[in-house]
């Protein structure tokens, strides 16, 4: 009985442990192309809201914690995650494409990429995770409604349920206003993470 339960061990031990390897193989050979699709994806976005430049590199000293605590008090649904400048062909500045999450979506968690020209002008908005009800809050996705961000240098932006009276409203998808709000309020998030330390005002560059 002792041998038989001995044997048994030793079977289950050796299966658990040709297993884990198995697992750790495949886990290595898989973070490679997660880390260029994840990569691609990123680009692809940065892109989408900077269309006229020709690279972009990470801000050197940038500190997304530091970044979500400079807009926490106004913002305390959203964070910045990260931060890129964007440039010409010659290596000259365009402005900058800032990662917002907002964690108020209906779904959960909404993350975007925000570009913002040197001047406070947005370029526009690249949403790179979302989980929101198809039909309704994936329309964030569409260009009738993220159009309505393009070419706007306002300060703060607010949702609103009717025919925008200005350029600082932005139309709320029909019966997804939830949704509406928290891709608004994180583009809002970047605004002031912009104006704060970015700004030719701003403390980043004083």
């Amino acid at each position: 009985m002792n041998k038989s339960i001995a044997r048994d061990a030793l079977i289950l031990t050796a299966i658990t442990l040709i297993a884990g390897l198995l697992l750790g193989f495949v886990h290595e050979i898989t973070l490679e192309p997660i880390a260029k699709a994840n990569y691609d994806i990123q680009q692809n976005a940065y892109k989408e809201v900077f269309a006229d430049a020709d690279s972009f590199v990470d801000v050197e000293g940038f500190d997304a914690a530091a970044a979500t605590e400079s807009i926490s008090a106004d913002f305390p649904d959203d964070e910045i995650g990260g931060l890129v400048e964007a440039l010409d062909a010659s290596g000259n500045s365009l402005g900058y494409i800032i990662t917002a999450t907002s964690h108020a979506g209906y779904g959960g968690d909404i993350t975007l990429s925000v570009g913002i020209q040197n001047d406070g002008t947005i370029n526009g908005y690249s949403i790179t995770d979302i989980s929101e009800t198809a039909g309704l809050g994936m329309k964030a996705r569409e260009e009738k409604f993220s159009s309505q961000f393009a070419g706007i240098n306002e300060s703060y932006l607010e949702v609103t349920k009717s025919t925008p009276a200005s350029s600082a409203e932005i139309e709320a998808i029909s019966g997804a206003t939830i949704t509406s709000r928290a891709v608004t309020y994180a583009v809002d998030a970047a605004i002031s993470y912009f104006n704060g330390e970015l700004s030719e005002g701003g403390s980043a560059n004083e």
